[in-house]
């Protein structure tokens, strides 16, 4: 199977491009984005050796779908999706800073938890809590947004005093935050899921706070399955869930964390598609519709441009 893991475009009104983690980002006269989802996959801040294939259309489709359920309570940046690994929309001058929200003390949260830690981003946290616990209402833990290396863990305040974002523009995305997570919430619960966490990311466009890039993908959210979660939370057990913590398990047990003097393990074709696989099963239990893969045949990155440029030439 196919994997696209790099585009370049040559894009009608193209000014730059921008490769992230996953996706190539490319400025179209300064006013619009195009934002290709590649099949790059990335864990513990480091992009893995092979791409996954259908892995970007899953992750743009699924984001698409969540930018418009949510659209009437927030503003977004999405105008259009003309192709099923590209998203276009308006350009904003993002915040330097990513929305965490968190429902459940799970993955890192835990993992601080476990060491001793009662506070997280200037949140205290709840004594004598268990992996996986529900927290008695959502916490916010923002991060700095690193071009590489580590994001890190920073508090409201420290945001505000470092000038990263005003503390209006900060309150905003706040509010922002808590109602798309609620939103999301309620979706998933109608599929029989449980938004754990995911985080958001805000920008600034005519001096309008909107959101921008992704939402509920399996990348910047963590779900569980909601069958099942109370028994296995009650036994200690690790719950069902559908996100990439597994994949981030799965280099764990491969003793790969990103730290000096680790070595990447190998990832096989055989296991790339189990990925797949994964993200597939997601993407059909999220949005309740059958997977359908973008044609295989030929070449992915030309039928991207043919698809891009055909929509910027009809704006």
């Amino acid at each position: 199977m196919k994997a696209l893991t790099k585009t370049n475009l040559s894009l009608p009104g193209q000014k730059s491009v921008y490769h992230g983690k996953v996706r190539d980002v490319y400025n179209i006269n300064d006013d619009l984005m195009v934002m290709v989802a590649t099949d790059r996959i990335s864990a513990f801040d480091v992009i893995l050796p092979k791409g996954i294939p259908f892995k970007g259309q899953v992750l743009n489709q699924i984001a698409a779908s969540f930018l418009d359920a949510t659209a009437d309570i927030v503003p977004n940046w999405k105008l259009a999706t003309p192709d099923p690994m590209v998203t276009v929309g308006l350009k904003a001058e993002g915040f330097r800073v990513e929305m965490i929200i968190r429902g459940y003390l799970t993955g890192s949260a835990w993992r601080e938890y476990k060491n001793g830690c009662r506070e997280l981003c200037g949140v205290k946290l709840p004594e004598g809590m268990r992996e996986n616990e529900r927290f008695p209402e959502p916490i916010i833990t923002p991060t700095t947004k690193a071009d590489e290396g580590h994001d890190e863990n920073i508090s409201k305040e420290e945001i505000i005093r470092q000038g990263l974002v005003s503390r209006e523009d900060y309150e905003v995305m706040e509010r922002y935050t808590r109602a798309l997570f609620q939103r999301g919430s309620e979706i998933a619960e109608k599929k029989g899921l449980i938004l754990v966490d995911t985080k958001y990311e805000f920008g600034k466009r005519d001096g309008k706070v909107i959101l921008i890039d992704e939402i509920h993908t399996p990348d910047s959210s963590r779900y569980f399955y909601k069958e099942g979660y109370e028994e296995k939370f009650q036994k200690g057990e690790a719950q069902r869930q559908l996100s990439k913590e597994f994949v981030r398990q799965w280099l764990i047990e491969h003793n790969f964390m990103n730290q000096p003097g680790q070595v990447m393990p190998e990832i096989t074709d055989e296991y790339a598609e189990s990925v797949s696989e994964r993200y597939i099963e997601l993407y059909e239990h999220i949005t309740g519709q059958k997977f359908v893969p973008a044609e295989e045949a030929g070449d992915i990155e030309a039928r991207i441009q043919k698809n891009v440029s055909e929509w910027l030439s009809t704006r």
